[in-house]
């Protein structure tokens, strides 16, 4: 019998198909601003990131000042982006209702911008209003503390806690918190070794796709869990 009593869903990129929007609409706002980037560059280097650490990346490396007027036009576009042409990802509605388990949200987005994506769907409904924020803790994934704010939230064992997290700095932060992660590669994902990216990072399982994710639980789930050693975020070797 399976010990594991929470489940941790990240959102962009694992409930939803919102990172190919996001980079289009925020690629758009920093090229108005003088800068030049590609599609595919801002893809890479700011999928992942907390708004401020994504903040301060085009201050220090594309010495952006106005950084206030990019966020402020890559918020405005992308809402009404979402609510165009955003959806949930592929089989993770019908998954995420068939997981008896306790499950929340642990997402680096704003508050704001979660119920503007998420919110647009019933899935937003699943998780019994657990849906959590890096605005909510001092420090945003890789650093432990939003996931240990789930867990405290909902007086569960960090061990016996398992995140979902297409990202690895959502696997890191995982990791540090004491928690086994599974890492998700969205099938239409057009970066190379995300699932190399994603062991590197302490995955424990990697699944492309809800049918895989799927078969990942069950292997999880089945198992006994065993505590993890928390491990400091800095001591973690975390890729773009």
């Amino acid at each position: 019998m399976t010990t594991t009593e929470l489940l941790i869903f990240d959102c962009d990129g694992v409930l939803i198909d919102s990172e190919p929007a996001s980079s289009r609409v925020f690629c758009r706002a920093l090229q108005n601003a003088g800068v030049e980037i590609t599609l595919d560059e801002v893809h890479r280097r700011f999928t992942g990131y907390s708004e401020t650490d994504a903040m301060r990346i085009c201050r220090e490396e594309f010495g952006l000042d106005d950084v206030a007027t990019v966020f402020a036009e890559t918020r405005s576009n992308l809402y009404d982006e979402f609510s165009r042409s955003l959806s949930p990802m592929p089989g993770m509605p019908q998954l995420v209702r068939s997981l008896p388990h306790r499950k929340c949200v642990a997402s680096n987005s704003t508050l704001e911008r979660l119920k503007n994506s998420l919110g647009l769907f019933d899935l937003w409904n699943a998780f019994g209003g657990h849906i959590f924020s890096a605005e909510m803790v001092a420090r945003p994934k890789p650093a432990p503390d939003l996931f240990l704010l789930c867990a405290n939230s909902l007086g569960v064992d960090p061990a016996h806690c398992i995140v979902v997290d297409d990202s690895p700095h959502g696997i890191a932060g995982a990791v540090a918190a004491g928690m086994r992660a599974i890492g998700f590669v969205d099938p239409a994902d057009p970066r190379e070794d995300r699932q190399s990216v994603l062991v590197g990072a302490g995955a424990s399982l990697v699944a492309i796709g809800a049918d895989e994710l799927a078969g990942a639980f069950d292997t999880l789930l089945s198992a006994s869990p065993r505590r993890v050693p928390a491990r400091e975020p800095a001591a973690l070797e975390v890729p773009a």
